[in-house]
C-alpha cells in the first residue's frame, strides 16, 4: 500500500507549481520503491499515472501540444527505474544498495533524457560540442535530481528499516528486564 502512497507523492510533487530551478520531486525515488516492492505487473500502474501527469503538464501547466512520441523514451524510463529497484533492493535495501540505486536512476535519466533533447529539438547544434553544452545545461537538474531521489528512497526504505530496528531494541530490552 506504501508503494501507492508514495507514487501519490510523485504526482503531486510534480504537479504542484514550483520554481523551474527547484526540480526536486519524489519520481525517481518512489520508482525504485514501487520496482522493489510491487510485482513486475503492478508496474503498469505508476507508467500510467506518471504518463498522465506528463499530459497534464504538456497540456494545461505549459500550453503545449502533446505528441506521444515524445514521452516514449521516457515512459520507457520509468520502467527502467523500477526495473532497478527490483534487481537492486527488492532482497537487500540497505543503506549502499538504496545509495546505489538512486545513483542509478538519477543518471540514466539523466544521460537518456538529455540525448534525446539533443537528438529530437534545434536547442543544440547536431555535433558532439552540442551534445556536451546539452549535458552541460543539464547538470542542475541532475544535481536536484539525484539529491530528490536519494532523499525519498531513502526515507522510504530508511524509516521503516528504523521503526523495525527500534521495536526490535524495545522488544529485546523488555524481555532483559522480565529475565
Amino acid at each position: 500500500m506504501f508503494a501507492y502512497v508514495l507514487l501519490l507523492v510523485a504526482v503531486v510533487s510534480r504537479v504542484v507549481p514550483h520554481p523551474a530551478c527547484f526540480s526536486f520531486t519524489a519520481v525517481g525515488g518512489s520508482l525504485l520503491y514501487f520496482g522493489a516492492r510491487r510485482s513486475w505487473w503492478q508496474g503498469i500502474f505508476p507508467i500510467a499515472a506518471l504518463a498522465a501527469t506528463d499530459y497534464f503538464l504538456t497540456v494545461y501547466a505549459y500550453n503545449y501540444p502533446f505528441h506521444v512520441q515524445d514521452y516514449l523514451v521516457t515512459w520507457a524510463w520509468y520502467g527502467l527505474a523500477m526495473g532497478i529497484g527490483f534487481v537492486a533492493l527488492r532482497r537487500n535495501a540497505g543503506a549502499v544498495q538504496v545509495l546505489g540505486a538512486s545513483i542509478a536512476s538519477s543518471t540514466s535519466f539523466f544521460l537518456v533524457s538529455n540525448f534525446m533533447v539533443w537528438l529530437g529539438s534545434a536547442m543544440y547544434p547536431q555535433t558532439v560540442g552540442g551534445l556536451g553544452s546539452c549535458y552541460l545545461a543539464g547538470l542542475p537538474f541532475y544535481r536536484n535530481d539525484l539529491m530528490a531521489t536519494a532523499l525519498t528512497a531513502g526515507l522510504a526504505f530508511g524509516v521503516p528499516a528504523l521503526i523495525r530496528r527500534t521495536r526490535e531494541a524495545q522488544e529485546q530490552s523488555s524481555g532483559q528486564i522480565a529475565a
